[in-house]
C-alpha cells in the first residue's frame, strides 16, 4: 500500500488545491475507522490522500477485475458487496484488530453529504473492535447542481476535515440491536455536525441534493441486517 500513498497525495495536491484540517485529531496509533460523507466517487480517494496515516478503503466487488482489480488489490482496499453480507464486515474486523485504519463512506450512496442517514456496518465494527471513529468531511468533489457521476476539473478547491475521534461502547444492560441503533445514531450526529462546522470554517457548501444512487466507485460498508 506504500505506493498508494503518493499516488493520493498527487490527486490531494497537484492535481487539486486541496486544504486539510483536523490532522492533529486522527490517532497516531492503534486501529481507526475513518467515517467519511459521500457525493462524489473521488470522496475515498482524496480522504486517503489527505489522512495522516494509510487506510483500507472499501471499493464494490465489480471494481475487482483483471488490471484494475490487481491495482487496487495492491493498493490494500477491500471488495465489498452491496447487496449485503458481511464478508466485506470481517475483513474490515481482521484490518482493525492487527491495527491498521479502515476508510468507509457510511451514507452508502452519493447524495448531499450532510450525512442524514448511515447505515449500520460503520457502527458495529466501531462496537466489535473499539477502535475510534474519526469523522471525515469532505467538500468540493461535487458542487452546486452538478452531476452525480461528474468529475471536478483539476485545480478546484477541495476541502477534508478530519473531526475529534469518537469511541463507543455496549452499556450494561444493552441489548446488541439497541447498541447498534445507538451507536449508529451517535455516529450519524458526529459526521452530520462536523460537516456543518466544515462548511462554516472553509466556506464551502454542499452540492445540490439529488436522488441518490448506487456507489460508484467507493462505497460504504453494507447496511447491517443484525
Amino acid at each position: 500500500m506504500a505506493w498508494s500513498r503518493p499516488v493520493g497525495w498527487i490527486l490531494d495536491n497537484l492535481v487539486y488545491r486541496t486544504t486539510v484540517a483536523g490532522r492533529s485529531n486522527v490517532p497516531t496509533g492503534g486501529p481507526v475507522i475513518f467515517a467519511g460523507n459521500h457525493i462524489s466517487f473521488l470522496d475515498g480517494p482524496v480522504m486517503f490522500g489527505a489522512a495522516p496515516r494509510p487506510m483500507h478503503i472499501l471499493v464494490k466487488q465489480e471494481m475487482f477485475r483483471v488490471f484494475l482489480g490487481g491495482v487496487l488489490t495492491a493498493a490494500g482496499q477491500l471488495p465489498v458487496d452491496r447487496r449485503g453480507g458481511r464478508a466485506a464486515l470481517q475483513r474490515c474486523r481482521n484490518v482493525l484488530d492487527a491495527g491498521r485504519c479502515v476508510g468507509i463512506l457510511p451514507e452508502g450512496t452519493r447524495g448531499s453529504g450532510d450525512a442524514s442517514g448511515i447505515n449500520g456496518g460503520v457502527a458495529w465494527l466501531a462496537l466489535q473492535t473499539g477502535a475510534p471513529v474519526v469523522p471525515v468531511a469532505i467538500l468540493g468533489t461535487r458542487q452546486g447542481s452538478e452531476h452525480l457521476d461528474s468529475v471536478p476539473r483539476p485545480g478546484r478547491r477541495l476541502h477534508v476535515n478530519f473531526g475529534r475521534a469518537l469511541t463507543l461502547a455496549a452499556h450494561a444492560g444493552e441489548s446488541g440491536r439497541a447498541s447498534m441503533d445507538r451507536a449508529a445514531q451517535e455516529i450519524r450526529a458526529a459526521l452530520a455536525g462536523h460537516v456543518q462546522d466544515a462548511i462554516e470554517l472553509s466556506g464551502q457548501r454542499l452540492p445540490v441534493s439529488n436522488d441518490p444512487q448506487d456507489v460508484a466507485a467507493v462505497a460504504g460498508t453494507p447496511a447491517d441486517d443484525h
